[in-house]
């Protein structure tokens, strides 16, 4: 899995003790309402695109950056849906580094491009409903984050 130098040099430093590192989820919408998920390659969950946020990088840019390099599309952000923390945001990776994440979760559609996976950090891609999330393995932040983005693509009334 990539990782960034500057996390590289933090781990080398740190080895496997939690960091608390922050990262950026996208909510990629379609006209449909259906929302993008993606199965991440570390850890085989599906949950929406998203990455860390590397130092002196604005949250909205990295969120770019990250759905650029992981999935060749490029979005436009529509707004903040919010920022989430807690226990369901901890990670502990296969090669034992244990993280922390605070997630801003932005809303987006695509601009231009096909949501096509890097075979990398990701293995998969699909368009899908609400009820449908339920059907995939996620990650367990998504359960609790789902609701807000779709009532937040809702109210924006696309």
């Amino acid at each position: 899995m990539a990782i960034s130098p500057h996390l590289a040099g933090v781990r080398a430093k740190v080895g496997s003790d939690l960091l608390m590192l922050p990262s950026v989820s996208g909510f990629v919408f379609d006209s449909a309402g259906r929302a993008l998920m993606a199965r991440h390659g570390d850890v085989g969950l599906w949950a929406a695109p998203g990455g860390g946020v590397d130092p002196d990088e604005r949250p909205e840019e990295a969120l770019v950056r990250e759905l650029q390099e992981e999935l060749t599309i490029n979005v436009a952000l529509r707004g903040l849906i919010g920022v989430y923390g807690g226990p369901e945001f901890r990670t502990v990776y296969p090669n034992g580094h244990q993280c922390a994440y605070v997630i801003a979760v932005y809303g987006c559609v695509i601009e231009s491009g096909t949501p096509t996976p890097d075979g990398d950090e990701i293995t998969d891609a699909r368009w899908v409903t609400e009820p449908e999330i339920a059907d995939l393995t996620t990650t367990a932040w998504m359960p609790l984050v789902v609701p807000e983005a779709f009532a937040w693509w809702r109210h924006q009334g696309v």
